[in-house]
């Protein structure tokens, strides 16, 4: 297991497309992707848990991905994030 604390840096945090964006990237790995939020913890795989969690921008987050890819998954999701999934 390896993880990485992250700021969403999107300016209206992780609605639709954006967490649509991270849900679809997550999918391309094997391993399990799951994002800590305070006490919560989302799969990432789901769009509707990430947008269910109503993560905001400037919230620290811990991704945290488990399996046997999750080496390029953590680094891969982790510059879509800091790059703000497509909107920054």
């Amino acid at each position: 297991m390896v993880s990485k604390t992250l700021t969403v840096v999107n300016p209206s945090g992780l609605h639709l497309r954006p967490a649509g964006v991270l849900s679809q990237t997550a999918m391309k790995f094997k391993c399990d992707v799951i994002i800590e939020c305070g006490e919560k913890r989302i799969v990432a795989k789901s769009v509707l848990n990430v947008m269910a969690a109503g993560i905001k921008c400037g919230t620290e987050i811990n991704l945290i991905c488990d399996g046997e890819d999750e080496n390029d998954a953590l680094a891969t999701l982790s510059k879509a994030i800091e790059d703000g999934l497509g909107e920054k």
